[in-house]
């Protein structure tokens, strides 16, 4: 079994920053790939951003430009740095990885973008 524990959700006004932290309870350095996803009300979830073992990225296009996926194999956390941030990035964010065919969620961290 896998924890994940996020952190760094709140509210922010549009146009501010956030950075979310999921730290896992394994190493993470031999996950093939592991990303941050977020559910808006009424909405289906959706992968935001990806990160691979090697450090390439991929991201939505609704956030490319804004959002920034990382992670420190030190520390075994991935982060997801959001900046200009706007209204419809209002969700629940969720880390998320896979291992040995087994998939593991944090528990969600609530982003609330407003004025």
């Amino acid at each position: 079994q896998v924890q994940l524990v996020e952190s760094g959700g709140g509210l922010v006004q549009p146009g501010g920053s956030l950075r979310l932290s999921c730290a896992a309870s394994r190493s993470i350095f031999s996950i093939n790939a592991m990303g941050w996803y977020r559910q808006a009300p009424g909405k289906q979830r959706e992968l935001v951003a990806l990160i691979t073992r090697g450090g390439s990225i991929d991201c939505a296009d609704s956030v490319k430009g804004r959002f920034t996926i990382s992670k420190d194999i030190a520390k075994n956390t991935m982060y997801l740095q959001m900046n200009s941030l706007k209204a419809e990035d209002t969700a629940v964010y969720y880390c998320k990885l896979s291992v040995d065919g087994s998939v593991y969620w944090g528990q969600g961290t609530q982003v609330t973008v407003s004025s």
